[in-house]
């Protein structure tokens, strides 16, 4: 399997932390899921990934909606059995998403105002390029003030 490489890892030289886009610390790689996909595969990839939402995609990795620990929970409730429940009727259609040009300030006013760990990255056609989390921003800062004070 593939380890989900932020490209932030490999940034050198010194950089303005505010000058960073989504595209420079988002994770790409990322596992989708799709609407026929049941919640107990959703709890699955949660659990063993160590995160709380996963995006679901069409066949086109067009971003449909995303499920998180709270959607599974919900169901769980609701006395319903993960495996009987699918994606599509978990998810939450339409969600926050940021393109890969968004900059670092915008991601953290969009992730502060809704309370958002994770947020997708869409292409111009809707597509999921990857995904962008509040840790991503962290290490995005730490590496670009390390960097610089390595060169100054």
């Amino acid at each position: 399997e593939i380890q989900a490489m932020r490209r932030v890892d490999y940034m050198v030289g010194a950089r303005d932390f505010k000058t960073l886009i989504a595209e420079q610390f988002m994770e790409d790689g990322v596992d989708a899921y799709r609407p026929e996909d049941d919640g107990e595969t959703l709890a699955q990839a949660m659990t063993e990934g160590g995160f709380g939402s996963v995006p679901i995609v069409d066949q086109n990795r067009h971003l449909l909606g995303i499920v998180s620990e709270y959607d599974l929970l919900r169901a769980l409730n609701e006395e319903k059995s993960l495996a009987s429940v699918k994606a599509g009727d978990l998810m939450t259609p339409n969600p926050v998403t940021v393109s890969p040009e968004t900059s670092t300030m915008d991601i953290i006013q969009s992730l502060d105002a809704k309370h958002l760990i994770r947020m997708p990255v869409v292409d111009e056609e809707g597509k999921l390029v990857g995904v962008v989390a509040r840790r991503d921003v962290l290490q995005g800062y730490l590496n670009a003030i390390r960097v610089t004070r390595i060169f100054n």
